[in-house]
């Protein structure tokens, strides 16, 4: 984005347009073909689960996780359907069985397609709960663990049903690791036929980073940041027709659009163990603390 010239006295009446074109640019106000500006569109760099539509995105989820508990074991008989919108987990009943769906127990994570020494199984059986924290505060708890005798970390990955295979989008959420050790991370992404959109990635024991991988291959975009996990953050990511945006409390960390996907893909908070680093040690756990989650269809209005 390019910056205006100071314009010359005599033209003092180009002072209050560009000033006012100069404002919608730094808010983000959404360009005439709908796509959002550098700022966030929502706004969502508090600590509250926003409500409401904003900009070119219209609300289809808003979870604060202060309703029923879920305990450990109700995220279990998930292989009905997979990786459809229709996916659901058996074990789950309610509201929650109707909003979320979460990789079935056995699936391999993605550190065994690496050839890590310590990979991963999905277990969202005994990772996967939801309840208030010492606070009160409602969350979703994604606790991964290895076993003491070694073998796979148990993994978890989770997925809003409501915006399965859906075209575009705006993606939030606030998460903070409330207990660190080495050897696990998270890979929360889109993808499919061949094109991918993580963030935020990477080892929890290292900062928040995001990733593009354009559907038509080539040099990927790689999006360090300095935040770290153990913080608490509100993430966000903005899909629109040939853009994507990373977002975490506000700022934008990336941006790129070289081809952008133009098909229906899901959202899923994938959280595995470690892609580089050490392996998770026997009998070590760490934890993901979710307190909200808020999702928006882009243009369906």
């Amino acid at each position: 984005m390019g910056s205006h010239a100071a314009p010359h006295r005599r033209r003092r009446t180009l002072l209050i347009p560009l000033g006012l074109l100069l404002l919608a640019v730094l808010l983000g106000v959404p360009r005439a073909d709908g796509a959002p500006g550098p700022a966030e569109a929502c706004r969502t760099a508090g600590t509250e689960l926003p409500r409401g539509d904003c900009g070119p995105f219209w609300q289809v989820l808003a979870e604060d996780f202060n309703g029923d508990r879920v305990p450990l074991g109700a995220f279990s008989d998930c292989d009905h359907h997979v990786d459809t919108s229709a996916a659901y987990c058996g074990g789950l009943s309610g509201t929650y069985r109707d909003n979320w769906w979460a990789y079935p127990a056995g699936w391999p994570d993605t550190a065994d397609d690496r050839g890590r020494d310590v990979v991963g199984v999905h277990h969202p059986e005994d990772t996967v709960s939801v309840g208030p924290a010492e606070n009160g505060d409602g969350r979703m708890f994604i606790r991964m663990w290895r076993p003491e005798s070694g073998g796979p970390v148990h993994a978890a990955a989770v997925v809003p049903r409501a915006v399965m295979q859906m075209k575009y989008g705006k993606y939030s959420a606030r998460i903070r690791v409330t207990k660190l050790a080495p050897g696990y991370k998270s890979a929360w992404l889109h993808y499919g036929g061949g094109c991918e959109m993580d963030h935020p990635e990477g080892e929890w024991t290292g900062p928040l980073t995001a990733f593009h991988h354009p559907c038509g291959g080539g040099r990927q975009g790689y999006f360090p940041g300095s935040d770290t996990w153990t913080e608490w953050h509100t993430v966000s990511t903005e899909w629109t027709p040939g853009h994507v945006r990373f977002f975490v409390d506000g700022r934008q960390t990336g941006h790129d659009t070289r081809d952008v996907p133009d098909r229906p893909l899901s959202w899923v908070l994938q959280n595995e163990s470690a892609l580089q680093g050490p392996g998770a040690a026997p009998g070590s756990s760490a934890q993901l603390d979710i307190t909200w989650v808020a999702a928006y269809a882009y243009g369906w209005k």
